[in-house]
Order: C-alpha cells, then sequence, then structure tokens
C-alpha cells in the first residue's frame, strides 16, 4: 500500500470533518512506520520541525495539488478541514459543480428572456438597484449583490428577473441562500438590512483604513426607495 493510501485509510472509516493536523495525528497513530520515517525526514531539514508537521505538511500538499480523489475539502474556514467521502458521494459532488458551473449560464439565459417583457421603467429600477449596490461598495466597502428574493434557479417555484423580485444581500448571504426562495425584505426591512451592515462597518472602519460618510448612505436610501 502506498502513502497516500494509507493517509486515506487513516481517516476512512471516520464521518466527521478533520483539520490536516488531526488528519496527521491519525496517520500517526495507525502507522507508525510512516511517523518514524517522518522524523527522520525531520532531523534532515534545516528549520526546525518534527514527523507530525512532516506529514501534516505532506497532507496539505497532496490536497492542494488534488492528490486525493475520495477527499472533500472545506476552504470556508481557516485551518481548513477535508473529510473521506465514498464514491458515490464524489459522483453526486461532481454532478453537483458541473451544475453549479453552468448556472451562470442558465442564470443569464433566463434573464435576457425575462427582460424582454420589461418596461423602460421597470429596466430603469433594475439599473439603479444595481448602482445602488456598486456604490453602497465602492464608499463603504461592503460587498452588496442584487439577489433574487425567489431564485431564478429554484427547483420548485422559480422565480422572474424583475424588479419587484429583486433586493440587495451582501455576497456572504447570498451565497448561503443560493437557489432558496426567500420572502422578499419590506422596503423598511431592507433599509434596516443595509444600515445595520453599515454600522457593523463603523466599529472597524478606522482599522481597516476605510473612510465611511454618513450623508452619503442617506442618499442611497432615498435613491433606493424610489426604486424599489
Amino acid at each position: 500500500m502506498r502513502v497516500h493510501e494509507k493517509y486515506l485509510r487513516a481517516i476512512e472509516d471516520h464521518n466527521d470533518w478533520l483539520t490536516v493536523s488531526e488528519w496527521a495525528v491519525k496517520v500517526a497513530d495507525i502507522y507508525p512506520d510512516i511517523l518514524k520515517k517522518a522524523e527522520e525526514d525531520a532531523l534532515n531539514q534545516k528549520n526546525d520541525t518534527t514527523g507530525l508537521r512532516e506529514i501534516a505538511a505532506r497532507i496539505s500538499s497532496r490536497l492542494s495539488a488534488g492528490g486525493f480523489a475520495n477527499i472533500e475539502v472545506d476552504i470556508s474556514e481557516r485551518p481548513k478541514k477535508a473529510r473521506y467521502i465514498s464514491q458515490e458521494e464524489r459522483t453526486d459532488h461532481l454532478d453537483q459543480d458541473i451544475e453549479e458551473d453552468v448556472a451562470p449560464l442558465k442564470r443569464h439565459d433566463i434573464i435576457r428572456h425575462h427582460i424582454e417583457s420589461l418596461t423602460t421603467h421597470e429596466l430603469y429600477r433594475i439599473d439603479e438597484l444595481e448602482a445602488i449596490s456598486k456604490q453602497i461598495k465602492t464608499y463603504f466597502s461592503l460587498d452588496f449583490e442584487v439577489d433574487h428574493s425567489q431564485a431564478l434557479l429554484n427547483p420548485d417555484s422559480p422565480g422572474k428577473h424583475h424588479p419587484d423580485n429583486l433586493q440587495l444581500l451582501l455576497k456572504s448571504h447570498n451565497g448561503k441562500k443560493h437557489s432558496k426562495n426567500w420572502v422578499r425584505f419590506s422596503f423598511d426591512e431592507q433599509v434596516e438590512y443595509i444600515t445595520t451592515a453599515v454600522k457593523l462597518q463603523e466599529i472597524v472602519a478606522a482599522r481597516l483604513d476605510v473612510k465611511l460618510e454618513s450623508s452619503i448612505l442617506a442618499l442611497l436610501i432615498q435613491r433606493l426607495k424610489d426604486v424599489y
């Protein structure tokens, strides 16, 4: 059995996520020969290291290179985590990845089709919502996106590309929403959501070297009221 196959065997029966360090400990516990060899290699390194750290570094390097076919990696946290997945799960994930990769093209086609039936005023409202979203990012360093509250790609009840179906969400929230349908913010809820995000930004603005101007927010909110 090759070394990387032993790495996999060490977490094959572990159903939860592991950090690379935790994975390395499991390898060392199950395969003391690998740990012994890694400790010998560590002695020959110029930098201060250990056998466990050598194993962790090798696992991390192989993960980064995509060298583990049956490993799922979660990079949303630091340190990143990994878990073993079955061949069936891997196939499902590949299918999901393909679906997500072509989703922007599907959305583009849907939007292009829906735009044909919009009035000039409705198109203006959409353009203004997109402009407000960009200007919040420019003046407050907050990454807002224009979201379809009833998602275009929702499998059960897809929404339409129409200004009455649009709202502003932080990119992080929009990513978690994905293709789910949410009840659209009322105007008051939308304003509260935006101003709360700005208030949080104000707390760390000096540390982030961000200069905020409250009068600009008031102007943006007024523009939002006119088109929301």
